[in-house]
């Protein structure tokens, strides 16, 4: 969830520092530009109020007398070039020149310099010129009408180099650029810290659940961090945690009491059957079948009792020689083996530890390796093998029997549940169940899986690292 959850956040917030960053470039270019444009305005305001009084073209007769005043502001436009590097120059309507710097300049027939000359011929100064960015436009033009009599009469229009505004513009967004880089930074640790905060309940909710998914019936969520929404349904999930651990003692209680009295009546019951067997022929079918009942319902309630312990006791782990024990037991069991005629073997390393209970995983083993010697016929095989697996050790029991279909293999390990195809062979359908139960107490596991080229392959698992706390 937080590979999904963080992106998302990333993804906002960069669209939201985006969507500020670039109307503030814009403005930010903008109002670098605006501060040259009044400049350029003040500047040739300043040339108009000089001009004002320079409106009679000198007499062609007299080509060298332009007066004190066009004098003047020939050297003050001189000067103002060669100051700041501005081309600058006063026309008349036809575009004649009436002072100019430098002298060989004119107004440039199209382009923006031409439009702000028939700006001001309109009367109107140049105070939204188009704008300028790094990329483009070298030169900014600026008019101003030269106004007599209320009339225009001349234009000042200065041409200005953007190098200077185009290096302010970009340092400006750099700087932006920087900003906002930062403020992703802040905002990627903000969505680091917001996630962490929000999803560590819902980690601890899932590990929690996954505790009482394998058998670990005490595990609680701390309902302390988080949205009060997960604090709540933290809450939620210990009542209800509680709740399915009370109604299960409940019932591990009623099974093992069941079947704890239900015992004494029936060993009464069978000593009872005995003595009437005393007054009968040797030979009667009735009596035998009555006996082979009463001893399998004794059974029955011997592996329910079992059941019930199995779920409730608590396992003592400790770092197990798993390979060592697992070749304990086949052969402790081999006798039995060689008298249906199966050849039971042990394939694997002398050693292999994990952590386990010793004796909950003798009695599972145990179980597993007297189911495979009931379904394997004589002259077939039964193999034990355990070899570590990374974290784990892996127990693997498989025989040579007739095996279990797909939809079997889903049901192996219920409760009370046998294959219809084999029926005949003795047993209660809690063996297995007994045997996840005592597993899963352990934090080991068990699987099932076909056995090539037939039979059946059960994997138990136990874990290497040691138990927390």
């Amino acid at each position: 969830m937080r590979t999904r959850l963080l992106p998302l956040l990333i993804v906002l917030m960069a669209g939201v520092l985006l969507a500020l960053g670039f109307p503030l470039a814009g403005s930010l270019a903008a109002a670098q530009q605006q501060r040259v444009v009044v400049d350029r305005i003040d500047d040739s305001a300043r040339f108009a109020a000089l001009a004002q009084f320079v409106t009679a073209r000198p007499a062609a007769s007299r080509p060298g007398d332009e007066g004190g005043r066009l004098a003047t502001l020939r050297a003050e436009l001189a000067r103002y070039e060669d100051l700041y590097g501005i081309r600058a120059g006063v026309f008349y309507r036809d575009r004649t020149a009436m002072a100019v710097a430098p002298g060989h300049w004119s107004v440039p027939a199209g382009g923006e310099p031409e439009r702000a000359f028939k700006e001001a011929l309109a009367g109107r100064r140049s105070h939204n010129p188009p704008q300028v960015w790094p990329w483009q436009r070298e030169r900014l033009a600026v008019a101003s009408p030269v106004i007599r009599d209320g009339d225009v009469v001349a234009v000042v229009v200065t041409d200005s180099p953007t190098g200077q505004l185009r290096s302010r513009i970009l340092h400006g967004w750099l700087l932006l650029g920087a900003g906002e880089c930062a403020a992703m930074l802040l905002a990627l640790g903000a969505a680091a810290r917001l996630t962490g905060w929000v999803l560590r309940p819902v980690r601890v909710l899932d590990a929690a659940t996954h505790d009482i998914a394998t058998g670990r019936m005490k595990s609680r969520v701390a309902a302390a961090g988080g949205p009060p929404e997960l604090r709540r349904l933290a809450r939620s999930f210990n009542e209800m945690a509680d709740n399915v651990e009370e109604v299960l003692e409940q019932q591990r209680a009623f099974v093992a009491d069941a079947s704890h009295q239900l015992r004494n009546p029936l060993s009464a019951l069978l000593l009872r059957i005995e003595l009437l067997a005393l007054e009968l022929p040797e030979d009667n079918e009735e009596i035998g079948s009555v006996r082979t009942e009463g001893k399998r319902l004794a059974r029955v309630l011997d592996d329910l009792l079992d059941l019930a312990l199995a779920e409730h006791a608590a396992a003592d782990l400790q770092l197990t020689d798993v390979a060592e024990l697992a070749e304990e037991r086949v052969g402790a069991w081999r006798p039995v083996a060689d008298r249906e005629g199966v050849a039971l073997v042990y394939e694997g390393p002398s050693g292999a530890t994990g952590w386990a209970d010793p004796i909950a995983l003798s009695s599972a083993l145990d179980a597993v390796v007297d189911n495979a010697l009931k379904f394997t016929p004589e002259g077939a095989a039964v193999t034990v093998g355990a070899e570590p697996d990374g974290d784990t050790v892996r127990i693997t029991v498989a025989d040579g029997g007739p095996g279990l279909t797909e939809e079997e293999l889903d049901r192996i390990g219920d409760r009370f549940w046998r294959s219809g195809r084999h029926q005949n062979v003795s047993g209660s359908g809690l063996g297995l169940s007994i045997c996840r139960a005592l597993l899963a107490a352990g934090r080991a596991s068990m699987a099932f899986a076909p056995n090539e080229p037939n039979g059946l392959r059960v994997t138990i698992t136990v874990p290497r690292t040691a138990p927390p706390g």
